[in-house]
């Protein structure tokens, strides 16, 4: 009979001693994820940093672009949209150089640079054919369409990025800006409705394009030099415009 007991005792003081353990065990690890959680950096401490300041200042050149697209000052809205994605293909180059990047910073970066692709190379081209069409019920398919494809790209490259080859699929967001600015400088040597209707139809090739199946590879290198002088020179040519309006 003192045998149970003492067997007894034993287990009882085993399982208490393990509940304890277990006990202490789960507070420590509340006591670390607190700790964790208040060592978390604010969100403003994200842009002290020169590829996100980058990102940022495309975004205010973007909605420019869309505010000027608005109050129909074309010229503007061109100039404001080329320096946005000046400023998209620079924040990218700059963050390449900073080894010392956290990967915080990387990837709320890569996150913001996506948000802001879709202000400044869908949403703001999609306001402009709606401006250019006098906000008229037939522009606005073409607008979505351009604004569905660039969701779809970005959010299919945000998961799969590029390939073993260093290729994207389809034709890249920033793409539609540089060439809406090129379309562009016909807006002032034929009439405006079939300007209008020539800008619909590069809108809706170039969504099409955006989520196309074929393989683009990544561009750089030179190509920094190539599309900064296309900015510079439309900048000035679009300049004119404005001065002679």
């Amino acid at each position: 009979m003192g045998s149970l007991l003492i067997i007894g005792w034993n287990q009882g003081m085993s399982g208490l001693a393990q509940q304890n353990a277990e006990y202490l065990s789960e507070t420590k690890l509340i006591e670390q994820e607190s700790t964790s959680e208040a060592r978390l950096p604010t969100i403003l401490s994200f842009v002290v940093d020169k590829p996100n300041l980058i990102t940022l200042l495309g975004l205010s050149f973007g909605l420019l672009a869309s505010f000027f697209a608005l109050r129909q000052n074309f010229p503007a809205a061109i100039i404001a949209m080329l320096w946005a994605v000046l400023m998209d293909w620079f924040d990218g180059l700059v963050a390449r150089r900073m080894p010392g990047r956290s990967d915080a910073h990387r990837q709320l970066g890569a996150h913001m640079d996506s948000l802001v692709d879709l202000v400044t190379s869908a949403t703001g081209p999609a306001i402009l054919l709606l401006s250019i069409g006098e906000f008229s019920p037939w522009f606005f398919p073409g607008a979505l369409a351009i604004v569905m494809a660039g969701v779809l790209r970005l959010a299919y490259f945000d998961v799969f990025g590029l390939d073993s080859n260093g290729a994207h699929a389809g034709l890249t967001i920033d793409n539609t800006p540089l060439a809406v600015a090129g379309v562009f400088l016909l807006y002032r040597f034929i009439g405006i409705d079939f300007f209008a209707g020539i800008l619909y139809a590069a809108i809706l090739v170039l969504a099409c394009l955006h989520v196309a199946p074929f393989r683009m590879a990544k561009i750089g290198g030179r190509w920094y030099y190539a599309v900064t002088g296309y900015v510079i020179v439309l900048t000035v040519v679009y300049s004119f415009n404005l001065l002679a309006e």
